[in-house]
């Protein structure tokens, strides 16, 4: 047996899924992303060692403190509003992701891809019984609650984004250093 594979590597596997996804996602909906939608051994923890090694183009996503976000993984050469979260911003980045996967799946049907849209109808309000989880989705992302709330964020998600343009290159793609609590002067 020779070590030749033509499959993509773990990193071009993982920017494929999240290409697809165009926001920040969990590993977990990566891989299974690119489980139904591509070939490819995409695991999770093969995700959290790319996380790990900072020249894979992967990174952690930031919140609007430029901590690193637990659990949300980002192309690395992503702008870095897409790569700020906030709440409103993580909904309806999580709404266009259906939309797209569901463009997508209609393209290339299975059981697999089929399978996957039913799970991604779980977050979507009313998805699982809507005829069509895009008109679905796409109803949520123009809710007005949604609206305001993103336009309430903007300000901030823009501090952020003016924040991390002045900072070093490393910490823009995984964010500030926690600095451990002190305790005052005794």
């Amino acid at each position: 047996m020779n070590g030749l594979s033509t499959l993509p590597s773990t990193a071009e596997q993982a920017r494929h899924a999240l290409l697809l996804l165009g926001a920040p996602a969990s590993p977990r909906l990566v891989a299974d992303v690119h489980a139904a939608l591509f070939d490819g051994d995409l695991t999770v923890p093969a995700l959290a060692a790319l996380l790990r090694d900072r020249s894979s183009g992967l990174c952690a996503a930031l919140d609007q403190d430029l901590s690193p976000v637990r659990g949300l993984i980002a192309l690395g050469d992503w702008e870095l509003d897409r790569r700020i979260v906030t709440p409103a911003a993580r909904r309806a980045d999580a709404l266009a992701m259906v939309i797209r996967v569901a463009g997508f799946v209609a393209m290339r049907p299975g059981l697999a891809a089929h399978r996957l849209l039913r799970s991604l109808a779980e977050t979507v309000p009313h998805g699982p019984e809507a005829a069509d989880l895009t008109d679905a989705a796409a109803t949520a992302l123009a809710a007005p609650e949604l609206v305001s709330a993103l336009a309430a964020e903007e300000p901030v998600r823009a501090a952020a984004v003016a924040r991390a343009a002045a900072l070093p290159r490393s910490q823009q793609l995984f964010g500030l250093p926690q600095v451990p609590h002190q305790r005052g002067p005794a």
